[in-house]
């Protein structure tokens, strides 16, 4: 959570510099252009006594921007016959149900390979904040049942149903439900070229964007499951190999053929299913938010196979790594020991590795949220050999130039990042120079025993160009929170917010959200069905035991109409209803259309409109 301090060092730099309106509305990945721009129309500017000049009853202000509300949800928490949630019918099922409820936003975490247990260290880890390639995806929510669809898989083949309700437990699931994958994978390989499948799958395998990082992933994951390296990070393999000896690897890639193929083949039934999923919540209105670490793990092919991008020693090893300063909350701070990027060396490369990783990321996703946004502007370095984060210093970040330096490959991109921590002058500047909103968290707007009238999260100090949620999936539930608080919080909830025991906590935040001038609010999962700390879905600085969350049963979404008419009531009261779109009511969906076919009408008293391209989304 944000610490008072820091709330008000961020609100005061919100002062400081002005924002910047808002010049382009989320883009049409279908199209890669702009589904609309907002321009305010500058006036000729005559004399005193003269007339005005002609239309000028016409030249108003802009709209305020379409005002959208959505869920989070993880995948892996959606309901599944094998353990976990996966992209079958019961995705389908939640994209239904978000529609049904008038949500346009569905935020998930990162998709990728999560980090797994180490023996002996971490036996339940499996965070997506540690995967081992940033461009793959988690293989383990491919969908049984969707590959019995394709042909790939029998009903035989398939495990019994099995841990249908509760928390996944991802040990089990990978044991049981990886070697089904690889059967289906080395199934699809066998069939021949012409088949429209397999030549799919062929044609996938080629793009210059796939092969691009397919090819060293493949061999990262061929080279982890070598009996003699099991549970070793890659700059303690043998030197050749860490050092990428092209021979070595060349002879590596010959004795894994089998072993690399299946990698390949799963991960594009991974897309296959994805983007099958994608194009059906896109239809019905809803758009996916995807989410990025701005760090990527140290144990990754990323770092493997990018060596130079990276601040390492001569033995491999990060030189510096991660982390956050001590606060009120850590008196050590935080260590997070992700590898530190050598900006300079992405300058000299044009950021290319970093226009590859995003457009990857916007090719599965509608918008991209990417972690601690913050350290673009300056990051917090600690020495790798540090035991606590205390002896860390603050580096200044590639700011600015790293956004130009991205715009030729994925400029005009909708870019959704974070800004909570210690949020500085600069960093406010920066996200003002790319004209991206902020960020504000209901939960850290009470709680402090001395209250901060100018924190950025309660709601009258709110601004439209935001993102609001009463809180992550880092945070309590907010039902788990408010248990928590002393009776003077309470009060204060009560007094400011009318919080009260028959609403609950956690629909009267959904209320302040749906309420507040931010132009999205997003709830977790988990506040919409009112569940406690049960349901919490991550306690930040404890590595087992989370990300296993789930919503319920195969069928959950038929039982949560309720929720989602409830929704869809406080959507319409707040004005956070679709103006146009499959979600459009047919009124608004005609006026849309009318408003359309007018803007495209030439205004002989309106200059043009400068074009910017900006990057979007929340900070």
């Amino acid at each position: 959570r944000l610490h008072p301090a820091a709330a008000m060092a961020s609100f005061a730099a919100t002062q400081a510099v002005p924002l910047a309106p808002s010049a382009l509305g989320r883009r049409a990945r279908v199209t890669g252009k702009p589904k609309f721009t907002r321009a305010v129309r500058t006036m000729a500017a005559p004399k005193t006594g003269e007339p005005v000049v002609d239309g000028y009853t016409t030249m108003f202000p802009s709209p305020p921007v379409d005002r959208r509300a959505g869920v989070i949800m993880h995948p892996t928490s959606l309901p599944g016959m094998y353990g976990i949630g996966d992209l079958g019918q019961e995705a389908y099922a939640f994209v239904d149900w978000l529609a049904e409820a008038k949500m346009q936003i569905w935020q998930v975490l990162p998709l990728v390979p999560p980090g797994r247990p180490i023996p002996g260290l971490r036996e339940d880890y499996w965070s997506p904040y540690s995967g081992r390639d940033a461009h793959c995806g988690n293989t383990l929510i491919i969908s049984l049942q969707a590959l019995v669809k394709d042909g790939l898989l029998t009903q035989k083949d398939l495990p019994h149903p099995y841990d249908m309700r509760g928390n996944v437990d991802f040990n089990q699931v990978a044991k049981k439900n990886e070697p089904v994958i690889a059967r289906a994978a080395n199934n699809l390989l066998a069939l021949p070229d012409d088949n429209d499948l397999k030549a799919a799958y062929l044609a996938w395998r080629q793009r210059p964007e796939i092969s691009r990082f397919l090819k060293d992933a493949s061999l990262f994951d061929a080279i982890c499951k070598t009996p003699e390296l099991l549970g070793k990070d890659w700059w303690d393999w043998p030197v050749e190999l860490r050092a990428r000896d092209p021979a070595a690897l060349e002879a590596k890639r010959a004795d894994s053929t089998a072993l690399i193929d299946e990698f390949c083949a799963a991960q594009f039934l991974f897309d296959k299913q994805w983007l099958s999923l994608k194009a059906y919540a896109n239809a019905k209105g809803v758009s996916l938010v995807g989410d990025m670490p701005i760090y990527v793990g140290g144990h990754s092919a990323d770092v493997w196979a990018n060596q130079t991008l990276f601040l390492l020693n001569e033995n491999c090893r990060p030189s510096a790594v991660a982390g956050v300063p001590p606060d009120a909350f850590s008196e050590d701070g935080q260590l997070w020991g992700n590898p530190l990027y050598d900006w300079n060396a992405h300058d000299k490369e044009g950021y290319e590795w970093w226009a590859g990783r995003l457009g990857r990321a916007l090719e599965l996703h509608d918008e991209v949220r990417i972690d601690h946004f913050r350290a673009f502007a300056a990051y917090y370095s600690v020495p790798a050999d540090a035991k606590t984060a205390k002896s860390g210093k603050w580096i200044v970040g590639p700011g600015e130039k790293f956004f130009k330096g991205i715009a030729s490959a994925v400029g005009g991109a909708p870019i959704v990042a974070e800004d909570l921590g210690v949020i500085t002058e600069d960093v406010v500047a920066l996200r003002n120079a790319i004209d991206a909103p902020g960020m504000v968290v209901l939960q850290f707007a009470w709680g402090d025993e001395e209250g901060d009238p100018r924190s950025p999260h309660l709601p009258h100090n709110h601004y439209e160009n935001s993102f609001c949620y009463p809180g992550t999936h880092d945070n309590e539930t907010t039902a788990g929170w408010y248990a928590n608080q002393d009776e003077t919080t309470k009060l204060k909830l009560a007094n400011y917010a009318g919080i009260d025991e028959k609403e609950g906590a956690a629909w009267g935040f959904i209320r302040l959200g749906m309420a507040s001038v931010s132009k999205a609010c997003v709830f977790t999962m988990q506040d919409v069905m009112a569940l406690g700390n049960e349901g919490r879905m991550n306690t930040p600085g404890i590595a087992d035991g989370n990300w296993a969350w789930r919503v319920g049963a195969p069928g959950f979404f038929e039982g949560a109409r309720g929720e989602a008419k409830r929704l869809a009531a406080l959507a319409e009261r707040y004005q956070r209803i679709a103006s146009s779109g499959p979600q459009a009511p047919p009124k608004k969906a005609a006026a849309a259309v009318v408003e359309a076919a007018a803007k495209t009408a030439p205004s002989p008293a309106a200059p043009a409109a400068e074009e910017k391209k900006k990057f979007l989304g929340m900070f």
